[in-house]
């Protein structure tokens, strides 16, 4: 602890992010940086307490709490204040194999942890994080690192996500032979098609498969287990097999006249514009444009948020965010202390650019859709809502109850399902012979990650179900371990 008063001496400080109006003129990422002495003074305010909290990676009492890969956070926020920046790096990816993807999008449960954040605002330690991986890049310390030892064995990810990646990183530091197999044309999954340019960068994801594919990892795109590539061959050609298909099947909502044109889940919208951004910045046409419509995002997360910001740079007419939940209050509740993460009102990039565009948050809480009406051409004109209220029932569980009087009809041309994922696609599952959960995941340990059949693993979130980034590294990170452990009888993967 190379500064023991700095909690006490420096305030928390986060880099500017770029203006909303300007930002809103293109697809170039929100932030900006800030000086390598302001991070020295940001990683001074890490306390390096004797139970860190904030790398511990657990759920307590159903609420997330410190990080899910459990990085070594004090030891490289003081490595940060001695201007040691390389020795922070290699701290650094001693637990995470992409901290340029954690430091982008993730919601920082470490902060959420941080012992600092008692009293006063917690460590930038998501940032620090960013600063570290993007300064290692640039002094040029991220180089391929190939394995000196071939085991022999070969091993197939089926899906290039996050615990695809970290899987497949993973096995082949241990010497296998890995193949990562992806569906679409690019590797990347939920990273990829499924968060927008402006909140992660391609390149900066393309530049880490670079080094992958460098290391000896093989990439297969365009290829669907179970589809164009037949799942008996998979088994057949691989000497194990890990599962890293995420959680890709959205929850609907079944209402009046669901069918009508204009309605689309959330991925169909933001996949489609983040591949023609890439393949022709958006000249092909081959997208769901929000241009000149009014937009109704129905789900108040973080995909909601990234409907949002997507349909502003369209140059939407309007959008508005319907929320079934009630708004998050400002401060923690009696029921979430901390270290718990800390579920409280954030605005996020999206709310701020709708507040700059259009004037005002575009979310509203307890609203439940009734209905949609369409024009005598199918497509969807209108959304008719009504208000809710949470009433707890008998077994003390609590469920919306209309409110009378409080209808709505809310005028669109586009309506965004984001309502979350139900779990994998059940067709590779099957034709594997896999066994699912009661939520239809696959149904694999916490800890073990194998299935029921010989040799299939699975991770990530078509195991756990619909969650973060850093959850889905931990589980591919397990999963190569135990993957390596049944291949070789033991294991010396972290």
């Amino acid at each position: 602890m190379g500064k023991p008063t700095g909690f006490l001496e420096y305030n928390r400080e986060l880099p500017a992010d770029r203006a909303p109006i300007e930002r809103l003129k293109d697809w170039q990422e929100l932030y900006e940086d800030i000086s390598e002495e302001q991070l020295k003074k940001q990683g001074a305010r890490c306390m390096d307490c004797g139970v860190p909290f904030c790398h511990m990676g657990t759920v307590l009492n159903g609420v997330p709490s410190g990080c899910p890969v459990n990085n070594l956070c004090p030891e490289w926020n003081d490595l940060i204040f001695r201007g040691l920046w390389k020795e922070a790096y290699e701290r650094l990816v001693k637990t995470n194999n992409f901290p340029e993807f954690t430091g982008r999008v993730c919601p920082a449960l470490c902060e959420g942890a941080c012992t600092v954040g008692l009293n006063a605002e917690p460590v930038t330690v998501k940032n620090n994080e960013y600063s570290i991986i993007e300064r290692a890049y640039a002094e040029g310390w991220v180089v391929p690192q190939p394995p000196s030892i071939r085991t022999g064995k070969k091993v197939a990810v089926v899906g290039s996500g996050p615990s695809g990646l970290a899987a497949a990183a993973q096995l082949n530091k241990a010497g296998h032979w890995v193949t990562v197999f992806e569906r679409a044309d690019r590797v990347g999954g939920l990273l990829m098609y499924g968060i927008p340019n402006m909140k992660l960068d391609k390149k900066y994801i393309q530049r880490r498969i670079d080094i992958l594919a460098a290391e000896g990892i093989k990439f297969v795109t365009n290829t669907e287990i179970g589809k164009n590539y037949p799942a008996a061959k998979l088994l057949a050609d691989f000497d194990a097999v890990v599962l890293c298909v995420g959680s890709t099947v959205p929850r609907d909502l079944p209402v009046e006249s669901r069918n009508l044109k204009g309605i689309h889940f959330a991925m169909e919208f933001l996949g489609a514009n983040t591949k023609s951004l890439l393949d022709s910045n958006l000249t092909d046409g081959n997208f769901v444009s929000a241009a000149g419509k009014d937009v109704i995002v129905i789900g108040g997360g973080d995909t909601g948020t990234d409907c949002v910001g997507t349909s502003l740079r369209h140059k939407c007419n309007s959008v508005a965010q319907l929320e079934i939940l009630p708004k998050p209050s400002e401060e923690r509740a009696d029921n979430n202390p901390w270290p718990q993460y800390p579920k409280v009102l954030k605005v996020d990039y999206g709310q701020k650019e709708a507040k700059a565009a259009q004037g005002d948050d575009p979310r509203n809480y307890n609203i439940l859709t009734k209905k949609f009406v369409g024009d005598d051409q199918g497509n969807v004109k209108e959304v008719h809502t009504v208000e809710v209220e949470w009433v707890k029932d008998d077994q003390g569980r609590f469920n919306p109850k209309e409110i009378p009087g409080t209808e709505k009809v809310w005028s669109a041309q586009l309506v965004l399902l984001a309502m979350g994922f139900v779990g994998p696609e059940a067709h590779l599952l099957d034709q594997l012979g896999v066994e699912k959960d009661n939520f239809a995941n696959a149904k694999a340990e916490y800890g073990k990650f194998a299935t029921n059949v010989k040799g299939i693993f699975a991770a990530g979130d078509a195991r756990r179900g619909q969650s973060l980034v850093a959850w889905a590294i931990n589980e591919g990170r397990g999963a190569a371990r135990e993957v390596d452990k049944y291949l070789m009888g033991s294991s010396n993967l972290p």
